[in-house]
């Protein structure tokens, strides 16, 4: 409804004149009292394109009313004799269905229109009823003493060069149909008709009044999202007669053009031009590399991530590094003798590479900054110590938060950040026009290899490496995962930072590598901290892709060895796992370690901490024959050396044999277990000496036995179904399979599920979980899991969640083995039923006596549910 007011005379104008801005930070509108009123940047946008769209209709008073009697007239005229199609009535408020007339309102069709009176508002609106504060496309009139009404649709082609054609110069398509709203009182007198007319792509309004209408105005009040785009203000001598105007226009990035205009929109930098279909097309001032201030100006605002083997450049290139080199990522003669390199090493697959450090090259200082994982920062070989308070070194701001570490530095009225946190770097680029970025992060035609730095690439790190297909990847999957950045809540971000990069990259690595690690919320989160250089902020995404428990918080202050990484241990911990390339040459040979150290009469073995953990081996429990010689870690290292030598025999065997002496020891772990019956590591019997060293792990590898069993429990007339499940992966939940084979110490998670119980009234209390050595739940060998439905305090690896607060919960512990024991080890869990009532259900854990809860008798049961799973080794 942009209208100009100058054709009803100078009198009547109120809000919509229009002047130049007194400056780039205030804007306002003159009014005709002398009175400026300030108004914000997207409403004085609209403003000039309304100016700009209407300066063809400078009009006198007299020959507009004329014209717009003649249109109303005209308008009559193509309806007369024409049957309505559509007959709807409504009081008050309702929803009309006009499918069979469309309409497009400022760009978007809709095809249901929802009417209602408000005060003294009578609202069609388009999306929803009509509620102040609610973003939603509304027309906004007075309606009067009316207070219902109806909808009749009319068909039939109003040509081009029509009377309606005449008067609004804009409109070109021609009409299809016209939706005719009259509103009446409770006497049924008539008060006022409402038109909506279809022209396609564009359409029109058309008001008229009736003797019954009292008040002195009629408002009409163009709503788009909730953002006044047009209001105007008709007398009622003019209504009488009737009145129309337009409602065509286009929108591109939530602001509204009029049609067959073309706009210089300072607010992105690009003019914008809106066709007579409704479609707009901007062409940006700003260089591909430049973003908008949003006054009219461009400057340099780019972001550079580097996650996976991925590169997203500052330009939304994708490339990928595919060994284990030192690349430049950034340089610039904007900023001189400044460079960044990233360093790539392998994790769990040897043809998958992923960022392990980021080297700052300061070439006037001959200095370095490493940002390495584990949120350490050396400068040279020297470890700075970092907090968020900002250290300057060598003209660099140094800092680190829970995020990870940063390290800033600026130039020439340039500005270059780079953050860290030990997987994912982003390179933030700020400045007054677009810089020659150079790098994987710049936009040139320089491959990969050609940014090599050798200085920082170790010998045969360009080693390729063809592995099988991981049979547990599904692309198909990933791909819908990875798309997630299409939809809410990533959406508030899509016009500040491209999604399509971060979803090739996301695909392209989860396709190769499995999805493990939290890798999966990595890409995510550099997109979300993407955004946040544009000062946008992705709301709830962790919650809507569950990625509330990253374990990168984790990582960013682990530290692990150069030949390991931070990731997801056998037995669900996050901690230091060994490097594939790493441990390919150990595991042919089943060996953890170098061979046997041997210095004239004592002896020393060093093993990876990570290649025995992996084996389900904790090295603090390992001990020579002298239980009181046990392995020392190297904190740097990570590997683990047993030694002893003449002074320091730690129950060393001396043999003798064809003239050689032997000296000989074992490491084994202890002969006592911390939870009595059972044990959670493997034995290892492993023999070394001068001449002969040779591992022998007695494994006890277990698999599931009857991973997910359910039964029918029946109380009264009641009947519902109780599932056990269990499960290894807290993403996927899917039931471990009978071919599973698991370590001992493993995680496992076990779900006890109720269904077609009243989860309004009712909620499941595991009351208690052992196991034993027999199907009998009354075995000669009993250990407790949970107890009155808390964990056993005994083991800490016992996690219950969510005990009776639903109709579903978990526990977790660690896998064991009877000691002694070969054959099956039965699980067995007793469930109860409780009626909700406060926290009463829920049990007490730790702080004494759980409250008593309340069993509603019709689900009453002498005895209480007893499900079973079994497991074998």
């Amino acid at each position: 409804m942009f209208r100009d007011r100058s054709q009803f005379g100078h009198e009547d104008r109120d809000e919509n004149v229009l002047t130049v801005p007194r400056s780039q930070t205030e804007s306002r509108v003159v009014h005709t009292d002398g009175r400026r009123r300030p108004i914000g940047p997207k409403r004085l946008c609209l403003l000039r394109h309304e100016a700009a769209a209407l300066q063809f209709l400078q009009r006198s008073r007299s020959a507009t009313t004329n014209m717009l009697h003649v249109l109303y007239l005209a308008a009559l005229s193509v309806l007369a004799g024409t049957a309505a199609t559509t007959n709807q009535t409504f009081t008050s408020s309702g929803e009309m269905n006009i499918t069979s007339c469309p309409i497009t309102y400022y760009g978007q069709k809709y095809d249901k229109v929802y009417v209602g009176f408000n005060s003294s508002r009578f609202a069609v609106c388009f999306n929803g009823e009509y509620k102040p504060g609610i973003k939603n496309d509304c027309i906004l009139m007075s309606g009067g003493t009316a207070d219902r009404g109806g909808l009749a649709i009319y068909s039939r082609e109003i040509p081009t060069g029509s009377g309606v054609h005449k008067l609004l110069p804009n409109l070109k398509l021609a009409g299809k149909c016209v939706n005719v709203i009259p509103l009446k009182d409770s006497q049924q007198s008539e008060i006022e008709q409402i038109e909506l007319g279809n022209f396609g792509s564009q359409a029109i309004l058309a008001i008229k009044t009736y003797s019954g209408y009292t008040h002195v105005d009629v408002e009409a009040d163009a709503q788009v999202n909730g953002l006044t785009v047009s209001k105007q203000i008709f007398k009622t001598n003019e209504t009488r007669t009737g009145v129309i105007t337009d409602m065509s226009g286009c929108r591109l990035s939530g602001v509204v053009y009029k049609t067959n205009t073309t706009v210089l929109d300072p607010n992105i930098c690009s003019t914008v031009s809106c066709d007579e279909s409704g479609v707009a097309a901007a062409v940006s001032d700003c260089g591909p590399m430049e973003r908008c201030n949003g006054n009219g100006s461009c400057f340099s605002n780019n972001v550079c991530t580097v996650i996976g083997s991925s590169v997203i450049s500052f330009a939304g290139q994708v490339q990928s590094v595919q060994d284990r080199c030192g690349y430049t990522l950034f340089k610039s003669s904007s900023i001189p003798g400044f460079q960044v390199v990233g360093v790539f090493r392998e994790r769990r697959r040897k043809d998958v590479s992923f960022l392990k450090r980021v080297i700052l090259q300061l070439d006037k200082a001959r200095v370095q900054i490493s940002l390495e994982q584990g949120g350490r920062v050396l400068l040279d070989n020297r470890e700075l110590t970092l907090n968020t308070t900002a250290m300057v070194v060598h003209g660099v701001e140094l800092s680190k938060d829970r995020t990870g570490v940063t390290a800033k530095m600026s130039a020439f009225n340039y500005t270059v950040s780079v953050h860290f946190d030990g997987s994912i770097t982003q390179i933030h680029l700020t400045g007054p026009k677009a810089t020659d970025s150079q790098g994987l992060c710049g936009n040139s035609s320089r491959t990969v290899s050609q940014e090599k730095v050798s200085k920082h690439s170790v010998p045969g790190c360009d080693t390729k490496y063809n592995e099988i297909v991981d049979p547990t990847i599904n692309c198909n999957t990933t791909t819908e995962w990875c798309n997630l950045l299409k939809q809410a809540p990533f959406t508030a971000c899509n016009m500040h930072m491209d999604r399509e990069p971060f979803i090739t990259a996301c695909t392209q690595t989860l396709c190769n590598y499995p999805a493990v690690d939290a890798l999966k919320c990595q890409f995510m989160e550099a997109y979300v901290r993407g955004c946040s250089f544009s000062n946008i902020t992705v709301e709830g995404w962790k919650s809507r892709t569950s990625c509330s428990a990253f374990h990168q918080d984790v990582c960013r202050d682990m530290l692990c060895s150069d030949h390991e990484f931070c990731g997801e241990k056998n037995n669900g911990e996050t901690g230091c796992v060994c490097r594939a390339i790493f441990a390919s040459k150990y595991k042919s040979t089943s060996s953890f370690g170098e061979p046997t150290a041997c210095e004239q009469k004592a002896a020393k073995l060093t093993m990876a901490k990570c290649l025995l953990e992996d084996k389900g081996i904790d090295f603090s429990v390992l001990h020579l024959n002298d239980v009181a010689c046990k392995g020392e870690m190297d904190n740097e290292t990570h590997m683990v050396t047993f030694s002893f030598d003449t002074d320091k025999t730690c129950g060393t065997v001396i043999m003798v044999n064809n003239n050689q002496i032997i000296y000989k020891n074992t490491i084994m772990t202890r002969n006592s277990s911390m939870y009595g019956i059972i044990n959670r590591h493997d034995s290892v019997h492993i023999n070394f000496s001068c001449l002969y060293e040779q591992p022998d792990i007695k494994s006890f590898s277990f698999k599931i036995k009857d991973s997910s069993v359910s039964q029918q429990i029946a109380y009264g007339r009641w009947v519902y179904n109780l599932t056990m499940k269990a499960y290894t992966d807290s993403y996927t939940k899917e039931a471990l399979q009978p071919s599973s084979k698991l370590q001992l110490d493993e995680k496992i998670s076990v779900e006890l599920k109720a269904d077609g119980l009243d989860d309004e009234m009712v909620v499941v209390v595991t009351e208690s979980c052992w196991a034993t050595d027999q199907p009998s739940p009354n075995g000669s060998l009993r250990y407790d899991l949970i107890i009155k439905g808390c964990p056993n305090p005994v083991d800490s690896t016992v996690k219950v969640v969510n005990n009776g607060q639903g109709t579903s919960n978990t526990f977790s512990f660690n896998a064991f083995q009877f000691q002694g024991k070969d054959g099956e080890v039965y699980l067995h869990c007793k469930v109860q039923l409780c009626v909700k009532k406060g926290n009463t259900c829920i049990p007490r854990c730790g702080v004494g006596e759980r409250r008593r809860r309340s069993v509603l008798s019709k689900y009453e049961d002498e005895n209480p549910a007893l499900i079973k799973l079994a497991w074998s080794y």
